[in-house]
């Protein structure tokens, strides 16, 4: 599903620039998208979807590792997905670091 909310998350951040473009001036849609569109190729989505499988990977194994480690208990089961959260944040984070020095590397 990461994949999926990052491809709707670019398109809510493309429609709301149009909107702030619209709030300094009348700009119509179609010109905003052939302007925003015209220096933009599809090789600049690649990075970003194939990061968002290694983000969905990370928290996914993260997410099962601390489930199936957690104690018996309500109490346990909060603090593990406390942990799992916290953990799978750091881990993101470091994910996107080493893949935006990749990425710099090959393009």
């Amino acid at each position: 599903m990461i994949p999926l909310l990052i491809l709707y998350a670019d398109l809510l951040g493309i429609l709301g620039s149009w909107v702030g473009a619209n709030i300094k001036g009348d700009v119509t849609l179609v010109l905003f998208m052939s302007q925003a569109f015209s220096s933009v190729e599809f090789i600049d989505f690649i990075p970003a979807v194939i990061k968002s499988f290694f983000f969905g990977a990370v928290i996914g194994l993260v997410g099962c590792y601390k489930g199936f480690n957690a104690g018996r208990g309500t109490e346990s089961v909060g603090l593990a997905a406390n942990s799992a959260v916290v953990l799978s944040s750091l881990l993101v984070i470091i994910v996107d670091k080493i893949a935006v020095q990749i990425t710099d590397m090959l393009i």
